[in-house]
């Protein structure tokens, strides 16, 4: 029994070393890439193998105890932002008036997801005032005609590949549109939208994951690219989506740095929003950044529809740019 232990141990110590340092290097091999999800699942499992390994009492075993709980603790500070514990980001504009409020519903609908009378019930009750879906195939647009005819502005870009979108807002609009911010076939939307208090950017993305097969060198130019063309000096910006990356991502730390985004998450936790159908496997990777200009009124998760996403929510006023 001592043996298995023992092998167990540095198996375990042997993948949390792996998964640990893999995804400090800036390779964009989806097999490494996709070790940036499951930081605290890697940390429990890193807090376990040592208490494993201090049972063992061997100096060997001791001292890669001790390195796993260094592993824990780099995990853990890595997460740390996406906890009540840390300083929130951004504050709530709670006293902003309700004629000044702009509602966002961002859904993955799962495109082979039939129960369509649910989302369309959800719309119904929400109302938002700008709706973004992706998953949308030609049977989901057709499914959602009675709520899309509300709107005075519709992109639909259906697609049979699990990256079709849609677009709505009953805003005034000065520019809508799909845009390919990367060479693979995923639309992204940008769209410049005058609020009562004034106009801002809406980006809506939904990049490839990383998976067998699907490195993220397009989802990482696609995220960077969406940054830098909706320009937060000009106006405030709102981006939002299944972004198929986790918070705590380098990819999502430089999207915030080169579009100077700030995440509501930080400070009020993971929210996660992916897989619905998973109480153990679930992360924070429909996202919602905004910039200065921009108050945050509300932003939550909704219930489930059908789709492995849950469906996420904003309220959001603009406040302007400091002069």
């Amino acid at each position: 029994m001592f043996y298995f232990f023992s092998a167990l141990f540095w198996l375990l110590a042997a993948a949390v070393a792996f998964t640990t340092i893999a995804p400090m290097t800036s390779s964009q091999l989806w097999w490494i890439r996709g070790w940036d999800f499951p930081r605290l699942h890697i940390a429990l499992v890193a807090l376990l193998a040592s208490g494993l390994g201090l049972y063992l009492a061997l100096g060997a075993t001791r001292l890669a105890a001790l390195a796993l709980l260094a592993a824990a603790l780099y995990q853990g500070y890595r997460i740390f932002p996406y906890t009540p514990l840390a300083a929130q980001e951004v504050a709530l504009a709670t006293k902003t008036p309700e004629a000044e409020q702009v509602s966002i519903l961002s859904v993955n609908v799962l495109m082979e997801n039939t129960d369509h009378n649910r989302l369309r019930a959800l719309i119904d009750r929400e109302d938002p005032d700008v709706l973004f879906l992706m998953e949308t195939d030609q049977t989901w647009v057709d499914a959602l005609d009675d709520q899309l005819a509300r709107y005075e502005t519709v992109l639909r870009h259906p697609l049979s590949n699990y990256y079709g979108a849609v677009f709505a807002t009953r805003l005034p609009s000065t520019r809508a549109e799909m845009v390919f911010l990367s060479d693979d076939d995923t639309p992204a939307v940008l769209a410049q939208l005058t609020a009562p208090t004034g106009d801002f950017f809406f980006v809506g993305l939904h990049p490839q994951p990383p998976v067998p097969g699907v490195d993220t060198e397009a989802r990482d130019a696609q995220i960077k690219r969406a940054a830098l063309l909706a320009d937060s000096t000009i106006l405030p910006v709102v981006a939002m989506g299944d972004f198929n990356d986790v918070a705590w991502s380098w990819t999502a730390e430089r999207f915030k740095h080169y579009g100077d985004f700030m995440d509501p998450r930080v400070g009020r936790g993971m929210l996660p929003s992916f897989d619905a159908n998973s109480w153990i496997m679930r992360f924070p990777i429909d996202q919602l950044y905004v910039t200065q200009g921009v108050g945050l009124v509300s932003f939550g998760r909704l219930e489930n529809i059908g789709s492995d996403h849950f469906p996420m929510k904003a309220v959001v006023t603009v406040t302007g740019l400091d002069p």
